[in-house]
């Protein structure tokens, strides 16, 4: 049965049908959904598990499910999942489960190791796709691998949510944890459902999904952020820093260097810097960057395409940087 938000008028209008946003009243629900679009919003390279298991001797915490990355072949990730709705409580519920976990992580470390590797080995497509990740992250088996993981790798969570706000975004950035959040929402006509909402690691995905940009996941280590005048004098050129970026768990540690594209009249990255540390940005879930040194400037890599020029923070190689002369060259000719 379909809620609708009476205060909601957004809507969607699609082969004459009109797609009302829909307010999922059930947890059960929405992570019902969430299972079943998996592959769409994690995409092919990853094992999502979604078992419930009780973790800790003492600290109880649930999450809702677990999720193996292999975006990057030689450092895959463990995730948590929490699929949560915008009606609960960012700070008793969201904020507490997520703390409670941390907390409780690394001392319940084997019965998590062990009920990942009965899920993985009892299902053939999540083995298979986990035994031929191990072939470049370079572990003899999948219990070494999980070790691994688990043991001497961070963990990171992943908050889907029927909509974002900015308490969660402070109740996050609070953690130690890393988090990335997901909004996933629903429309409905009748019967009839859309979903929208950004693929995680999205910004990872397109050089695995389109490798005629002739860059691999492991080669990205420069963000491009668009920039007005005003806020590229002051911050890029003055303060020696850039912020309010929203940056994924994954690529915290990669950033090496930062890119600035001056947008129109200027139409081209005009300057880079060699990035010094990766901050959280004030009570946000995002970031700031601090550059090591001044700003170098470079010869205008220029825009010579349609739908070259970024409208939020892209990711390239500093290699492909100083080898271009346009921005086809950075990002590929062939965005659709």
């Amino acid at each position: 049965m379909f809620f609708l938000n009476d205060y909601q008028m957004e809507r969607l209008l699609f082969s004459n049908d009109n797609f009302l946003f829909y307010e999922y009243k059930l947890e059960s629900d929405f992570e019902r959904e969430i299972i079943e679009n998996s592959l769409h919003i994690f995409g092919a390279n990853t094992v999502y598990i979604d078992i419930k298991k009780r973790i800790g001797d003492s600290i109880l915490s649930i999450p809702d499910g677990y999720l193996i990355d292999f975006s990057f072949a030689s450092e895959p990730r463990l995730y948590i999942i929490e699929n949560e709705l915008a009606s609960h409580d960012p700070y008793k519920h969201i904020g507490s489960q997520l703390l409670k976990f941390a907390i409780g992580y690394k001392a319940s470390g084997r019965k998590i190791k062990q009920f990942l590797l009965d899920n993985i080995t009892s299902n053939e497509q999540k083995n298979q796709i986990v035994e031929e990740g191990l072939k470049f992250a370079r572990h003899r088996n999948i219990d070494a691998f999980l070790e691994w993981l688990i043991f001497d790798k961070p963990i990171a969570a992943i908050v889907l949510i029927d909509r974002n706000s900015s308490e969660l975004e402070n109740v996050l950035s609070q953690l130690t944890m890393e988090t990335d959040i997901i909004e996933f929402q629903t429309s409905i006509s009748g019967d009839k459902k859309i979903h929208k909402f950004t693929p995680f690691n999205d910004e990872v995905r397109e050089f695995i999904e389109r490798p005629k940009l002739d860059v691999s996941p492991e080669d990205v280590d420069t963000i491009v952020v668009p920039a007005a005048a005003d806020g590229f004098q002051s911050a890029f050129l003055e303060k020696n820093a850039w912020w309010q970026i929203r940056i994924s768990a994954s690529m915290l540690d990669r950033i090496k260097y930062i890119a600035a594209y001056q947008i129109s009249p200027i139409s081209a990255i005009t300057h880079f810097a060699e990035v010094a540390r990766i901050e959280k940005y004030k009570d946000t879930n995002k970031y700031i960057l601090y550059f090591k040194d001044k700003a170098t400037k470079i010869e205008p890599i220029k825009l010579d395409g349609k739908g070259l020029a970024p409208q939020a923070p892209r990711y390239t190689s500093m290699e492909k940087i100083k080898k271009a002369k346009t921005l086809s060259e950075v990002f590929g000719s062939n965005l659709k």
